[in-house]
């Protein structure tokens, strides 16, 4: 029998946990995590965990498993998502992956890429700057050296920033040009499926997202974090944001408005990335999850 990996990417806010769940129940299977900020058990609100309602309504795998300080890469989500994927299999020949990191997301997917050893001087050199807040200066020679790269990875993410850059600068090739060069056989077909919205509607959507978050306690979540606030874990919108404000940098009001304003912009760059991805089936947010359904049962059809 042939497995299926359906796979529900889109931007931030758009809607995949609440899709993902009803595919899930529907083909009366299990849903893998490929959202890198979830995986934290310290990081509830501001990465936007699904609720336990939503956990409860179908089996969750890799959300709030690991710790913020334990050590986490994507190398080691790829070995311990396949193995899932070996077990789920065995019950059910279809699965259901979710998540809005499209590096984790093309591990699986893909395989894991193999990058060269980089002269530890340039990432020295790289935190130096960022240490004295040039964050926007490396963020514009990414753009620069590998503009593909600067609209897939996280760049208010120092950690993301500095390790493609250091890739560029220590090889003079793009970070991205080493990526997916292992295309690795899995054993199951994936069958992607993407949301999408006007961009207004997306932006709002995000606007309220950040509003609510506030309300149900990002903010005294934060100040429980912030005293680990060089975890790279926490290099992240929506805690950075606000240890700038603990560290006086920052008003609350302009704290949030830079949480909406880089949520949005990260959003933009996901949407870029996935446009060139050929094999999305693409639907309105709001088209009903039975058409999404239909088409996933043709394309589950032998040919």
């Amino acid at each position: 029998m042939t497995n299926y990996l359906i796979t529900v990417i889109g931007a931030t806010a758009i809607g995949k946990t609440a899709l993902s769940i009803q595919l899930a129940q529907h083909f009366n299977t299990q849903i893998i995590s490929s959202d890198s900020r979830q995986f934290f058990k310290e990081m509830n609100i501001g990465t936007a965990v699904p609720s336990g309602e939503e956990l409860a309504a179908a089996p969750h795998h890799f959300i709030q498993n690991i710790s913020i300080f334990d050590h986490n890469s994507v190398g080691q989500f790829e070995k311990d998502a396949l193995k899932k994927l070996d077990e789920l299999f065995l019950k059910n020949n279809i699965v259901v992956m979710v998540g809005g990191s499209g590096l984790y997301t093309n591990a699986v997917l893909e395989g894991f890429d193999d990058f060269p050893e980089i002269a530890p001087e340039i990432r020295l050199k790289l935190n130096k700057q960022i240490e004295n807040g040039e964050l926007e200066v490396l963020q514009n020679q990414l753009k620069e050296l590998d503009p593909e790269s600067y609209n897939d990875i996280e760049i208010e993410n120092p950690h993301r920033l500095i390790r493609a850059l250091e890739i560029c600068i220590g090889t003079g090739k793009p970070y991205s040009s080493f990526k997916n060069k292992n295309k690795v056989k899995r054993n199951f077909i994936p069958i992607k499926i993407g949301l999408t919205a006007d961009r207004e509607i997306m932006y709002n959507r995000i606007n309220q997202r950040v509003d609510i978050m506030l309300q149900e306690g990002l903010l005294d979540e934060a100040k429980k974090l912030y005293p680990h606030k060089e975890l790279n874990a926490l290099q992240t919108v929506g805690y950075r944001e606000l240890f700038d404000y603990f560290d006086g940098k920052y008003s609350l009001e302009f704290a949030i408005e830079e949480i909406k304003k880089n949520t949005r912009r990260f959003a933009k760059r996901q949407v870029t990335w996935n446009k060139k991805d050929e094999t999305i089936h693409w639907f309105d947010f709001e088209t009903s999850p039975s058409e999404i359904i239909k088409k996933i049962e043709t394309l589950l059809q032998p040919k």
